[in-house]
């Protein structure tokens, strides 16, 4: 039992000097656990679609061969914005087959206002809606 207990006492010594021998790392100033570095920033954030809307500058109207067919309904697409705000890729959520290729067209010239985290353009993730409505009086 003694050689135990001293076996331990001697375990203990050895830790608490090598512990007193590690130098402490500095601790980071309040500037420093602030900052925040380029490479930490997202590259691409997802925002709303109302979010989206409000940002938009240029929107082209689709052509819509459907009329004739008189084919109501919304698109709803998924598309990423570059960081200069040109729509970068699209793809189909849900919609009509006879709606979707002239509203994905006309998306793909909409332009958006570049969205800004900490000063930095960033892409953008979001989604959109296009309603199509036949004017049923004539």
């Amino acid at each position: 039992m003694y050689l135990l207990t001293r076996g331990f006492s001697i375990v203990l010594l050895l830790a608490s000097f090598v512990a007193a021998q590690t130098p402490e790392s500095p601790k980071p100033s309040a500037l420093q656990k602030d900052a925040v570095s380029p490479r930490d920033l997202p590259r691409r954030v997802r925002i709303s679609s109302s979010a989206a809307e409000r940002a938009l500058l240029k929107k082209v109207e689709p052509k819509y061969p459907a009329t004739e067919a008189r084919i109501s309904g919304a698109v709803v697409l998924h598309i990423i914005l570059s960081k200069v705000g040109d729509v970068q890729s699209i793809e189909l959520v849900s919609g009509h087959p006879m709606l979707v290729p002239p509203i994905m067209d006309a998306v793909r010239q909409w332009k958006y206002k570049p969205f800004l985290l900490n000063g930095d353009p960033v892409e953008v993730d979001t989604t959109v809606q296009v309603e199509v409505k036949i004017n049923t009086t004539q």
